[in-house]
């Protein structure tokens, strides 16, 4: 998964954040978070499915039966997360919602309508997806 995630985020990079093929004409935020254990730094292309100021982005993992680790690791984080969003790098602040969380219905329904295969993950597994909302500052 590493090499296919560094070959996006290099396409990311090198089109002012623009990746075409699968994601063509879809917005893709690139989430910079901490481990929560390694305490290394972690880079991950994300589907971020415009809401208002703000994105919303899922804890899909293309349907497999546990989230993803980025999801843990923003919980154990404080403070805001960076992220690269076509050209800029910016500091967003954010909310992990769950299922459960009242919120969590209508934030999911903005990312799956967003994003087609959304329904083909949620085929593989009988989980139920975290969302983040990330919060963009007003000047970035």
């Amino acid at each position: 998964m590493a090499s296919f995630n560094d070959s996006i985020i290099e396409t990311f990079r090198a089109n002012d954040g623009v990746v075409g093929g699968h994601w063509e004409g879809k917005a893709l935020v690139l989430l910079h978070h901490i481990g929560r254990r390694s305490g290394k730094e972690f880079v991950t292309p994300l589907v971020a499915a415009p809401d208002g100021d703000a994105y919303v982005i899922c804890g899909s993992l293309g349907g497999a039966p546990e989230d993803p680790q980025w999801v843990a690791n923003l919980e154990a984080a404080s403070g805001p997360a960076t992220i690269e969003l076509g050209v800029a790098t910016v500091i967003a602040d954010y909310q992990v919602v769950r299922p459960g969380d009242p919120r969590w219905e209508n934030l999911y329904g903005i990312w799956r309508d967003y994003w087609p295969d959304a329904r083909e993950y949620e085929k593989k597994t009988t989980r139920k997806f975290p969302v983040v909302r990330l919060q963009i500052p007003p000047s970035a």
